[in-house]
């Protein structure tokens, strides 16, 4: 029998439809499930904006790494489990912040390439060949990186906590060398730079901003500052995804070019459905979005399992814990 193309392109057409209704109703499925599971188990789902959209829009609370902690150190006490739906060091700050509850993450092999660019061994060798050092972290650490430190920051309050010392205070900031640049650009300041980086920012290019911006003129550049320092200066806007997000919905603009991981755009596409946001591509890769695969592990399925099996579940030794949550409530505080 000859199929012409046109009946097969409606015979595929016809398939993908079938496989699209199987899919939303296996989501609808799963959202029930995690709905009452979560009604029955007294739990609360914290989502970061880099997961898959599908989990920001079930969850009780979504937002970037300070507005999560915030949340879990004021809003969770009436919970008896939380589930955070992001990577592990997240799952870890919750558990610190709320020791008495029992905190799973939907995929424990979730990890963060930024982390783990700065083995709390070799930061400890770090810190003490710099003696008189005032040690600054990033939150997107180990806890027993953040156990090592001073105070710590997110992006979307780097620059006020650096701020907070004096102009002349000797400080070590790790472990993301882009944004500890970019703060150094910003306030002056000379702070000695951990050398790591996210491997989702560090992907952004010049020339695909660029090419972009020749496309859409009128189209801000929003930009993370865990970017490099020649991508940030294309940026019409720097900041953290709480930042960005802002930006974009009190702007009079209706085209935004956007240099962060993919996950923020179905938070900006939600709250702002009449304007259009164009994410920049990775510089080597011909797909058109700029993934970090380790959130994209936290799933419907995962969330559910983890739910009803109340496992994977985050535990932090108590003697670590208590020393990582002096930088944490540290930075909590300044955050005010």
């Amino acid at each position: 029998m000859i199929i012409f193309a046109s009946e097969y392109s409606q015979k595929l057409s016809f398939m993908n439809c079938m496989e699209n209704c199987s899919a939303t109703q296996d989501n609808e499925h799963l959202k029930n499930e995690i709905l009452r599971l979560k009604k029955e188990k007294n739990a609360v789902i914290l989502a970061h904006y880099y997961v898959d959209g599908a989990i920001q829009d079930i969850a009780d609370y979504v937002g970037d790494s300070l507005a999560l902690a915030q949340k879990a150190a004021a809003d969770c006490a009436s919970a008896d489990i939380i589930v955070m739906c992001g990577v592990n060091f997240m799952g870890e700050t919750v558990k610190v912040l709320c020791p008495d509850k029992k905190v799973l993450v939907p995929d424990n092999t979730a990890g963060c390439s930024l982390a783990d660019s700065c083995p709390p061994d070799d930061f400890a060798r770090f810190k003490v060949e710099h003696p008189g050092y005032t040690v600054i972290s990033y939150v997107n650490t180990s806890v027993e990186v953040k156990a090592l430190s001073d105070v710590l920051v997110t992006s979307g309050n780097a620059r006020k906590v650096v701020d907070s010392f004096p102009v002349d205070a000797k400080l070590i900031f790790g472990p993301d060398r882009n944004l500890g640049g970019y703060i150094n650009s910003v306030t002056g300041r000379d702070m000695l730079l951990w050398d790591g980086a996210c491997h989702v920012h560090e992907r952004f290019s010049v020339e695909n901003i660029a090419r972009l911006k020749a496309e859409h003129p009128d189209a801000p550049v929003l930009v993370h500052p865990e970017c490099k320092r020649p991508v940030a200066l294309m940026a019409d806007k720097v900041g953290s995804t709480a930042v960005l997000l802002k930006y974009a919905l009190e702007s009079d603009a209706t085209e935004f070019i956007v240099a962060t991981e993919s996950g923020i755009l179905h938070q900006m596409r939600k709250d702002a459905p009449h304007k259009t946001f164009i994410p920049v591509p990775p510089s080597d890769s011909s797909c058109g979005c700029n993934d970090c695969a380790y959130m994209k592990l936290n799933t419907l399925q995962k969330l559910r399992d983890c739910l009803l099996n109340e496992k994977p579940e985050v535990s932090v030794a108590a003697d670590l814990a208590e020393k990582a949550l002096v930088p944490i409530n540290r930075m909590l505080e300044l955050s005010k």
